[in-house]
């Protein structure tokens, strides 16, 4: 019998926040397979009349995606807009620098626009502050939300989009931040053009809303100060600060992967203090919230991109970071939905970086079909069930040590209240590698609920992953339980995700 245990009170008094859909957002880049032969494939047996492919547009409105990024990532700081409008066959194809392969360009800003309506998303469009700059953005938006009579929404309405896009989020550029990045800036540097650029996309469309670039990872030699800086010129100007994560289990070691969330925790309560610091030293009202928008495991594959782009230089469409994703991956994304749920008080937009192909949840096959990886599973259910108010998780639990994190939690988890639907979904993960763990739930401020239903994702291979052919690692309903009087009690498997629903 395990020692191991952990206790829940769920009560929904205890509110952290309601919880903004756009948290579940994802990200669409030209870079690799995710545009063409992977969200844009004509020829292909499921491609629509626009050559988008229908079987992956279903699988994206599986994950219920609310808003996607486009066109980048470090793609953005060369980009031309201009170039991915009008006739097809007139667009100029160019060298993308960032990812060492060749644009044609024949997927664009309207495209992907038409193609974000199909699977019922909006679009969070990202602005080249990299090689350009102010005058390029406004163009942008001007061409993007302004009604008609003047010459960019005019040549909108000629290429045959009447209507304007109203896209209402913006970043302010890309990673900037970052020695890599085409067009990389200092941080007074970065901030001055941003406030510039915020201030006159404002003057065009008021009613967006601005992401000003945070550090590119939490190793970056210039964050926090990075944050602090640009924050100074930003802060009044701009709705939300960006912050950008991959994790790796670089060594092989599933229970200090399995902590990571420990640093993810760190790297919120920094950025939240640089942006209030900010506040207080300008005497401001404002509170400034955080945009996740990038963010996943990322390691499987790179050095082979690294080969790729070195000595294969200017493909269309290569094969670049197609990370084949494992079962203890899938744990992993599950605990860093469920931290970002704890700080949905702040943490108001997240993409999941990406959604096709490109480290990502949905694969396909040129020939064939698509498939769900293991990573799709716990991002799914929570989009599905993590809609309303994020409860205040009043927790205990067992802790262990691993080899670079210290008292970490056996289980983690949160729940969430859906008033609308009277449901109450609890999300754990028991990251425990080697014990089952008694998990209790205390929800007797919600009478006369029953559970509906209890899914989990358990393996005894950390890295089973899915294919094509087979899926190995998906969800499967639990049946041991007991619920009586409000209290809910299991044995919760040893690396397991877990989704407990309760209903009226």
């Amino acid at each position: 019998m395990s020692n191991k245990n952990a206790k829940l009170v769920v009560d929904k008094e205890l509110k952290i926040a309601e919880i903004d859909k756009r948290i579940y957002g994802s990200f669409i880049e030209h870079l690799g397979r995710a545009v063409y032969n992977g969200i844009y494939q004509p020829g292909h047996i499921s491609a629509d009349e626009d050559g988008f492919r229908k079987d992956v547009m279903e699988l994206v409105k599986e994950l219920d995606v609310p808003i996607i990024r486009y066109p980048g990532g470090n793609f953005v700081s060369n980009f031309y807009w201009e170039d991915s409008v009008g006739p097809v066959l007139e667009r100029k194809k160019r060298l993308e620098l960032a990812w060492r392969s060749l644009e044609t360009n024949e997927v664009g800003l309207n495209e992907f626009a038409k193609w974000s309506k199909k699977v019922n998303s909006e679009v969070m469009m990202a602005v080249n502050l990299g090689t350009r700059g102010i005058g390029d953005a406004c163009n942008l938006l001007e061409y993007c939300n302004h009604e008609s009579g003047s010459y960019y929404s005019d040549l909108r309405i000629k290429h045959g989009y009447e209507k304007p896009h109203n896209i209402k989020t913006w970043c302010l550029g890309n990673e900037m931040d970052g020695p890599w990045q085409i067009g990389h800036k200092t941080a007074k540097e970065y901030g001055r053009l941003a406030e510039e650029t915020a201030k006159a996309m404002k003057l065009i469309d008021p009613s967006i809303e601005l992401v000003s670039c945070g550090s590119s990872n939490i190793a970056m030699p210039t964050f926090p100060e990075w944050e602090a800086t640009t924050l100074d010129y930003t802060y009044d100007y701009v709705d939300y600060i960006s912050l950008h994560q991959y994790y790796g289990n670089a060594d092989n070691d599933t229970a200090d992967f399995l902590a990571l969330t420990q640093d993810l925790e760190e790297f919120l309560h920094t950025v939240i203090a640089a942006c209030d610091y900010i506040k207080a030293k300008k005497r401001s009202k404002k509170k400034l919230n955080l945009s996740f928008d990038e963010w996943n495991v990322w390691f499987h594959a790179m050095q082979e991109d690294s080969e790729t782009m070195e000595k294969r230089p200017w493909q269309i469409a290569p094969h670049l970071l197609e990370d084949i994703y494992t079962f203890e991956d899938a744990l992993l994304i599950g605990l860093i939905l469920i931290t970002f749920l704890k700080h949905s008080d702040r943490v108001k937009m997240a993409c999941l970086a990406q959604l096709v192909n490109v480290i990502a949840p949905i694969m396909t096959d040129d020939e064939g079909g698509a498939w769900r990886q293991s990573i799709f599973y716990p991002f799914m259910h929570v989009s599905k069930y993590g809609r309303g108010v994020a409860l205040l998780p009043v927790m205990t639990s067992t802790k262990h040590d691993t080899v670079k994190h210290e008292e970490v939690t056996d289980v983690e988890s949160i729940a969430v209240y859906n008033e609308e639907k009277e449901e109450v979904t609890i999300f754990a993960v028991n990251r425990n590698t080697d014990e089952n763990v008694l998990f209790e739930a205390d929800l007797r401020g919600f009478e006369g609920y029953r559970v509906l239903e209890y899914s989990i994702m358990e393996h005894d291979d950390m890295k089973a992953y899915n294919s094509l052919v087979k899926e190995t690692v998906m969800p499967k309903e639990k049946t041991e339980y007991r619920f009586e009087d409000g209290y809910f009690e299991t044995s919760m498997g040893k690396c397991s995700w877990n989704v407990i629903r309760f209903g009226k």
